[in-house]
């Protein structure tokens, strides 16, 4: 069996690399150009390929799954737009991509509920997503430190936010979305502008070829690399490894041809996360905390590698104690599908932390506060927060039981970021469900 190896590591120290004495000036010169030109001509070759495709692509609304399918199904490239006809951001659209064939296969599997268990939901209930939650329990990190997917890079470009350690790597269009992708064996640097903190999350969604595997491995870079712990992942099975092992196999309607990784750290206590199913839950891991997240992939131009949606998040307080503090917490745990108010099964660990709070403290009363990006148009996005908000209010009146007369619900649209929307971080952040204490 072929093998990928993907490995991610927290370092903060540069390569230096020593070699035989440089050539002439002249021949430096000459190299140069031909190495430019070349570079210029792979350019420019990506570059009609792109437009080649962007003038022959279906353009589907992100709501119409029927038209994503078609699309997918006879092979060709995919536009996805708002209800205004405006091009979504690349990871919304690939979102709206893998929905769509979600939904697809959903119907030849058992049904699941908002918990991740078998059986049809309740009446009124959002219905759930085709992914099997097996103790998932993942929450992402509410302070967002580094997010990535490559809206603001040109195709055929190397992403500006990472360096180039090794190979070749470019920012390629695939399945609708924006991925770096690597068709060489190579190494990037994620630079991170603080530290990791004791209590992080991180998340990308990663394609490998069928049948190869990665490891993902977060080291100090004081650290000797076998005394630490690393994460193996694959289309089929993954974990924890060393020095204690934790690993386990998907079942059957978890496998997806893209791989999302997930994980979650709490100081030594480790989780690791594919497509939604708990694969390890390691209380004792070692692992580093430095300002760089280094990948390195193995890959070639008949099976490439790609890797896009990389999020690193600080993990967030418990939700009262941020609640009691300012009046108002911010959510990102809380997910829908794109451009819809459905909300995915992904969600019900921040759920149920919500419902445990207001059963905790019976006085309690909240305004669940809807609010998007900027991307799409103001009236939809108004709408679609309003949509988003009664969701959740009637998720935990009809799963969790909560008395109605205690929630009430707002929409802001875009007209309220905490960030600006002009990086990805940015929207990531303004992409939440806020709770305010009344």
């Amino acid at each position: 069996m072929r093998h990928i190896t993907a490995v991610l590591a927290l370092a903060g120290a540069a390569f230096v690399g020593a070699g035989a004495p440089l050539p002439s000036q002249g021949i430096l010169s000459r190299l140069g150009d031909k190495a430019k030109q070349a570079a210029n001509d792979k350019a420019n070759q990506a570059m009609d390929s792109a437009v080649s495709k962007a003038a022959h692509a279906v353009v589907c609304a992100v709501s119409d799954n029927a038209c994503i399918r078609k699309a997918k199904a006879s092979g060709q490239p995919i536009k996805v737009t708002d209800a205004s006809g405006k091009a979504v951001s690349s990871a919304d659209s690939a979102a709206a991509i893998s929905t769509a064939l979600a939904q697809a296969s959903a119907a030849a599997q058992p049904a699941l509920d908002s918990a991740g268990g078998a059986g049809a939901p309740a009446a009124g209930a959002a219905p759930a997503t085709n992914t099997v939650l097996v103790n998932y329990d993942f929450v992402p990190g509410d302070r967002v430190i580094f997010a990535e997917d490559f809206a603001n890079d040109n195709i055929g470009d190397f992403p500006k936010r990472l360096e180039l350690k090794e190979g070749n790597f470019e920012v390629a269009e695939w399945n609708g979305a924006r991925f770096l992708r690597a068709s060489s064996h190579g190494r990037v640097m994620i630079p991170l502008p603080e530290k990791m903190p004791q209590r992080f999350t991180y998340e990308m969604d990663f394609h490998c070829g069928d049948g190869w595997d990665g490891d993902m491995q977060f080291t100090d870079p004081d650290s000797e690399p076998d005394g630490l712990s690393h994460i193996e992942f694959s289309p089929h099975d993954g974990g924890v490894k060393g020095p204690v092992n934790s690993t386990m196999s998907l079942p059957d309607n978890a496998i997806r041809p893209v791989v999302h990784v997930a994980v979650m750290v709490d100081n030594a206590y480790v989780k690791a996360y594919l497509n939604g199913v708990r694969v390890a839950n390691v209380p004792k891991a070692t692992l580093g905390r430095a300002k760089g997240v280094w990948i390195t992939v193995t890959a070639d131009d008949g099976q490439p590698a790609y890797i896009g949606n990389i999020r690193v998040a600080e993990g967030g307080k418990p939700l009262y104690d941020a609640l009691a503090a300012t009046g108002h917490v911010a959510t990102h745990g809380i997910l829908f599908d794109v451009g819809s108010d459905h909300i995915r099964a992904e969600s019900a660990p921040t759920l149920k932390s919500i419902s445990d709070m207001l059963t905790a403290h019976p006085d309690l009363k909240l305004m669940i506060e809807g609010h998007t990006d900027n991307v799409g148009s103001a009236p939809s996005n108004q709408t679609l927060s309003e949509r988003r908000a009664a969701a959740v209010k009637q998720y935990l009146v009809t799963m969790a039981h909560v008395d109605a007369a205690r929630l009430s619900t707002k929409g802001f649209g875009a007209s309220k970021p905490i960030a600006p929307n002009t990086t990805a971080e940015g929207r990531q952040e303004n992409r939440r469900v806020e709770l305010v204490k009344m």
